[in-house]
């Protein structure tokens, strides 16, 4: 049904087909290898780290893609572009856009449907996978799109509804939309997801979850393709390809007397949790206020923040789910909080501070209204989504808005508390980010946590447990212990700075203040500048594009009298603008180059800065003298 050329995929008279669904990639890869764009084997690299086969697809890596995709509702709009450009160029090839049903929440699905019937876009065939289920459950009862017939032709469309699962109706809905009318055409099919697979159809939790080596064997029977699908071969080339990126890993990560990773030891073991979890603590714990309103975005179990409603059916009319629409959603919060209410709104980091920033700019902080956004994922921890998904940049727009406070929690404790004060003690506009991924928890119910005020972390010895093998103190009330230098962390990058004090006092003996800078915004200012003046030496490490910590630190340095006539050494330890990639999060930290061993060799580096200037000093007061 479309024209393309496999050994020319860049053939200018080809049919553009866009995947604005790109968490189908799975579907588009499969098919791009049965059309001969890749051998079918290497599909077996999905979401492995540096394969073409992303999370969600992207057109630099792999022939056949058009356009990277992944956040939803945008696909359409790009097939306008790529239609308007048909015309153009004169040429008659046809545009088709992959769609769901879920993703008809998202506004700019119907700007470009808008577009494209004002521009009489013939050339344009869209396609919405009408499966009636999302994230957060049924589409009817998320944030209903129907009747999406009528929706679309009062856009003035051509409007086409098929059994998507009768091919028969399918490939004589996408003959007829190739015929020039003058106006778009859209094809709704309706299927059901899972289709086949007994435990599989119509569940809306098999959403991206994998399954089982005997699930799999048990959907591949019921579908009657057991002896077409070469599993254990598909399985072997992937296991070859992980243990090469293991070994590039391996080889790239710095190296020390011992290996420090992760409970790799007898003694300094970590028990790990993902700081998610405190969010959805709090919220359950703190839910009674009747001021406290929850906004559903499509991956509330994910994120916990369902939590405040679960097994307390009476907060339910206190949940409000608005859909896969992030900007909307946005400025009903400050409508909400206009009206003196707490609302409480959340979803991946990349599209709650992104996909939305001019509301939350607009909306919520011009106007310094009391809503708490929850940047849930944030940095690398969604791993094999790849980076459509991974928030890297987030942290530059939050902290760059007036009126703005932001807390970046180390694990899933202190994630609690900073919740449960933003949440009922902070007035104003708020984002809190916080990860996906289990990550080691390194405080306790006593360990103090003030906003806007720092925590000074020190190495006290190897004991059994990480956590016990340190000490921790508000800035304000620490002394100095003459520390060779400080290391200024704030969320998962707080343990890596812990680990990496672990790993400079082992094998250099080198003492290490490190600096839980969990409130970015406002910044403890005192705690810096008593780290840059009594030790010399600051390393930043975040999990973020270098900068949102590291220039909000560096301009606290250049900015104080005090440091004028102080030498200070800086480095900084983050992502160096790039994008993200699909791969396991613990890979991810080591391809970024965000680890304790990479902090740790950052920091040798600097002191042997240091060393050589002392030692310049003494020779000059030696000749001096």
């Amino acid at each position: 049904m479309a024209e393309h050329d496999p050994q020319n995929p860049g053939w200018t008279g080809r049919d553009r087909i866009i995947w604005s669904t790109g968490h189908k990639a799975p579907s588009l890869y499969l098919g791009l290898a049965f059309a001969g764009f890749c051998p079918l084997e290497e599909v077996a690299l999905l979401r492995r780290l540096s394969s073409p086969f992303q999370g969600h697809p992207h057109w630099l890596k792999l022939p056949g893609v058009e356009v990277s995709t992944g956040s939803l509702g945008q696909g359409l709009s790009i097939g306008v572009g790529m239609a308007l450009a048909g015309r153009l160029h004169a040429s008659d090839h046809k545009i088709f856009c992959i769609m769901g049903d879920g993703e008809q929440q998202e506004g700019q699905i119907w700007e470009a449907a808008m577009e494209a019937s004002h521009h009489k876009l013939d050339n344009l065939i869209g396609i919405a996978d009408c499966n009636r289920l999302q994230i957060d459950g049924p589409v009817a009862e998320v944030m209903n799109v129907e009747p999406l017939e009528e929706k679309y032709r009062s856009f003035g469309w051509d409007v086409r509804r098929v059994d998507g699962h009768d091919m028969k109706q399918v490939v004589s809905a996408l003959e007829d939309a190739r015929q020039p009318r003058g106006k778009p055409t859209v094809i709704l099919a309706d299927t059901v997801k899972g289709k086949g697979v007994s435990f599989m159809e119509n569940v809306a939790g098999w959403h991206g979850k994998t399954p089982t080596t005997d699930e799999l064997a048990k959907a591949l029977a019921e579908l009657g393709v057991t002896e077409r699908v070469p599993v254990q071969a598909l399985f072997e080339r992937a296991h070859r390809y992980q243990e090469e990126i293991d070994r590039q890993l391996e080889a790239g990560l710095p190296k020390f007397s011992r290996n420090y990773w992760w409970n790799n030891a007898e003694s300094m073991k970590a028990k790990m949790e993902p700081t998610r979890k405190g969010f959805g603590r709090s919220l359950a714990e703190k839910g009674d206020d009747e001021r406290i309103v929850c906004l559903g975005l499509d991956i509330s179990g994910s994120i916990t923040i369902s939590d405040f409603y679960a097994g307390k059916p009476q907060r339910k009319r206190r949940w409000i789910s608005m859909g896969i629409a992030e900007q909307s959603a946005t400025s009903a919060a400050a409508g909400l909080a206009r009206e003196g209410m707490i609302p409480v709104l959340g979803t991946y980091a990349t599209f709650a501070a992104a996909r939305n920033l001019d509301q939350i700019r607009t909306s919520i902080c011009y106007g310094n209204f009391n809503v708490m956004i929850a940047g849930a994922h944030g940095g690398v921890s969604v791993g094999p989504d790849g980076a459509t998904h991974q928030a890297l940049e987030d942290l530059f727009a939050m902290c760059g808005l007036p009126n703005m406070s932001v807390v970046v929690p180390c694990d899933i404790e202190e994630t609690r508390k900073a919740t449960d004060y933003l949440l009922l003690e902070h007035a104003g506009p708020k984002y809190i980010r916080f990860a996906r991924e289990a990550t080691p928890i390194v405080t306790t119910k006593e360990t103090p946590f003030v906003f806007g005020k720092a925590n000074i972390i020190r190495f006290r010895g190897e004991a059994a447990n990480f956590i016990d093998a340190f000490g921790t103190q508000l800035a304000s009330d620490y002394e100095s212990e003459g520390e060779d230098l400080s290391i200024i962390a704030c969320g998962p990058m707080v343990p890596e700075a812990m680990r990496a004090a672990w790993i400079l006092k082992s094998d250099f003996g080198y003492e290490t203040r490190v600096l839980n800078l969990h409130t970015l915004k406002p910044i403890d200012e005192q705690a810096i500048l008593r780290a840059a003046h009594e030790t010399g030496v600051i390393v930043t490490a975040e999990e973020h594009q270098i900068g949102a910590l590291a220039w909000r630190v560096s301009a606290v340095i250049t900015e104080a009298p005090l440091l004028h006539d102080v030498p200070v050494i800086t480095g900084a330890i983050g992502v160096q603008d790039r994008f993200g990639d699909s791969g396991a999060p613990w890979e991810l930290i080591k391809l970024f180059e965000v680890s304790a061993e990479h902090i740790a060799h950052k920091a040798i580096e600097l002191l042997e800065i240091k060393k050589s200037r002392q030692q310049e000093s003494a020779l000059v007061s030696g000749s001096v003298r």
